[in-house]
């Protein structure tokens, strides 16, 4: 086709790499925030991302940004709220293995966490993303916690997902739909 001043389009896409439409660059967070989003909407859950505790020590007040900052303490895990009555808590994480997820990424004071939120009856799981798998599983905390204790190694096989997780499918609306596993086995 010509345009105007002889210009031919066809002839300038030649070079144009390929595009790949798979996940959109959306990651995890972004997908359980959109999702956290509809629940809220939809008067399904009340759950939101808990900020990282971060104490502001330099300012500078002409330009009215922040300088200098520290963490003040450790952040517990990612997502709060609640369901059904239910005190509804969760860590997510993203990897790029395909075998397995290294347990690195959880730190001992998320799992201390998570233990307690167990012994006072919470919902508690880990939702992981197997990026080149392009696959999402829930993982409730027990499951994760007699994984950690029966085990001494530094990583929980993709296997293990398939076994005692659950798949999450990817939707459009709610986009990482976890309250559906937590209704069907999440005890409530």
């Amino acid at each position: 086709m010509n345009y105007p001043k002889g210009t031919n389009m066809e002839k300038q896409n030649t070079t144009a790499k390929q595009i790949i439409y798979g996940n959109r660059g959306m990651n995890l967070e972004n997908d359980l925030n959109i999702t956290n989003e509809y629940y809220r909407d939809h008067d399904l859950a009340l759950v939101y991302k808990k900020p990282t505790p971060i104490k502001i020590s330099k300012v500078n007040y002409d330009t009215m940004k922040i300088t200098e900052a520290f963490f003040e303490s450790p952040s517990t895990t990612d997502y709060n709220g609640i369901y059904q009555g239910k005190y509804l808590d969760f860590e997510a994480k993203e990897t790029n293995q395909k075998t397995a997820f290294p347990l690195k990424n959880i730190h001992k004071h998320q799992l201390k966490h998570m233990e307690a939120v167990l012994r006072q009856q919470g919902i508690c799981f880990l939702i992981v993303r197997f990026n080149k798998r392009d696959e999402t599983f829930l993982l409730f905390a027990k499951d994760l916690m007699d994984y950690i204790k029966e085990k001494d190694v530094s990583s929980i096989p993709h296997s293990y997902f398939e076994e005692k997780g659950f798949l999450i499918e990817t939707k459009y609306h709610p986009r990482v739909d976890y309250l559906k596993i937590i209704k069907e086995h999440g005890g409530v």
